[in-house]
């Protein structure tokens, strides 16, 4: 303890509460102003002798100087000030524990104006959401990600005019199922003068990255064969069909330029998936093996994720699939894509209804998870989930764990192997699922962690209900 570096700003901060010149705690203290300044900037260690002094002079208990509430405050401060609202002006962690040792107060009060400014953005956006999902407008994004969701989501996630790239390569580069990875390599140093070569593992390697100048796509080695392909196919649309991503135009101007390049790369990984599985030979063996995720997965050499998103953007005008919607979360409960063509609405960003079984397919790793969802508007639907696991390759590197959840309307339903053995007419069998507590009116769930926003919290000491948030009918 008496070693820690905060402890100079700690006592420069008591000082300055007191109004006390070095010179006069110093005198106080019975050591040299010199000394008290070494002390202040941590250049002397806090020696147990002098931290009774210090305590009894300022009246302070000895946990006062412990660093626990210290930690706290610090973890507290860096998770608010990672917020895109700061951008670039956010303090670097000596300041912040600069801030914390000096002037814990104030400390406190950051974190409860940020408190306050979520809550606040947390009301709006709910509102926001109501608001538009009844007058059928859109909402203005807040950072790019959402921004480029929401057009996905107003274009049907389906470009014609990148569908019909994919299909000319395919007969340029004489592609075949079997070696797309080959052949489109060969199409590229043979037409194009590129090379594409795959490196040897390297820490910060980048999985994929294209030289211009040296006209070398170079590929990390620790990406498994289908993701090569898809990193590979993703290079090429970038490549050779730039025109044709940069065509599709958003129905309003970007916010950023970082929305801009983001939309480029969904777009260029629309195209890759579009190479990967062309559209009408993938729809059909999507409607003969009535969406078996797996079999197609198999089939295109391609992921489970990769099918589904697949799978969500068969919306050519007399060629639909089944209209789906696609979530993935991680194990913490955040959103990181969703799109929705089956009418199913989603959080815009985390908690998701806890009842949904998105969240449940964490508990059986790799096995499906079947549902017969009842939203509050009374729509039923039928999800399935499942998880995801990223190898990053080596021993030392984490995997990453997802879950993806994918449905439909339940009228379409049947069409899906997953759904055989289910009572699709029964209603009483579905489970309710809401959105998000805010806007959930389904007041007897056990699950609730949050107060509807339709309805002022309103708590009898004398009454407990299924949840803290659940109503309770009154006895007559």
């Amino acid at each position: 303890m008496a070693e820690s570096p905060v402890f100079g700003a700690k006592i420069r901060g008591l000082r300055k509460r007191a109004q006390l010149t070095q010179a006069q705690l110093a005198q106080a203290l019975g050591i040299s102003g010199s000394y008290l300044n070494l002390i202040e900037n941590n250049r002397r260690p806090l020696t147990a002798n002098m931290l009774l002094k210090l305590a009894k002079y300022f009246e302070l208990d000895l946990g006062s100087f412990a660093n626990t509430e210290d930690a706290r405050l610090m973890g507290e401060l860096r998770e608010a000030f990672s917020d895109p609202l700061f951008g670039h002006n956010r303090p670097a962690s000596e300041e912040l524990q600069e801030l914390v040792a000096a002037a814990p107060q104030l400390a406190q009060a950051v974190l409860k104006l940020y408190a306050n400014y979520r809550s606040a953005t947390a009301s709006a956006t709910t509102l926001s959401e109501q608001l538009s999902t009844e007058a059928g407008g859109a909402i203005v994004a807040s950072n790019p990600t959402e921004e480029v969701n929401d057009l996905l989501q107003q274009h049907d996630n389906f470009f014609e005019t990148i569908e019909r790239a994919a299909e000319e390569l395919w007969v340029q580069a004489e592609l075949c199922p079997e070696d797309v990875y080959g052949r489109l390599s060969r199409y590229l140093a043979t037409k194009h003068d590129i090379e594409v070569v795959i490196a040897q593992a390297a820490q910060h390697q980048a999985m994929r990255r294209y030289d211009p100048a040296r006209r070398v796509i170079t590929i990390s080695e620790l990406l498994p064969p289908r993701t090569r392909r898809f990193q590979l196919a993703h290079q090429v649309g970038l490549i050779l069909y730039r025109e044709v991503l940069d065509g599709v135009k958003p129905k309003r101007a970007f916010s950023s330029p970082a929305a801009r390049a983001l939309w480029r790369v969904v777009l260029a990984n629309y195209f890759a998936a579009a190479v990967l599985m062309p559209y009408g030979p993938f729809l059909r063996a999507a409607e003969d093996h009535r969406y078996d995720f797996e079999l197609l997965a198999h089939r295109y050499r391609c992921s489970f994720e990769q099918i589904c998103h697949r799978l969500t953007t068969l919306r050519r005008r007399g060629q639909e699939g089944i209209p789906l919607h696609f979530i993935r979360i991680d194990i913490a409960g955040n959103i990181s894509k969703r799109f929705s063509a089956s009418g199913i609405r989603m959080p815009r960003f985390s908690g998701a209804c806890p009842r949904w079984n998105v969240h449940a397919a964490f508990l059986t790793p790799g096995m499906f998870r079947t549902q017969l969802s009842r939203m509050p508007d009374g729509h039923l639907y039928f999800c399935i989930a499942r998880t995801i696991r990223r190898e990053t390759g080596g021993y030392h590197r984490p995997h990453t764990v997802h879950s993806i959840g994918i449905g439909c309307e339940v009228s379409h339903a049947h069409r899906l192997v997953y759904a055989d053995g289910f009572d699709l007419s029964n209603r009483a069998a579905a489970i309710p699922v809401g959105v998000t507590c805010r806007t959930c009116d389904q007041g007897d769930c056990q699950q609730r962690v949050f107060p509807a926003m339709q309805h002022p919290l309103s708590i009898d000491e004398n009454v407990r209900g299924m949840s803290f948030y659940a109503s309770v009918d009154k006895p007559q």
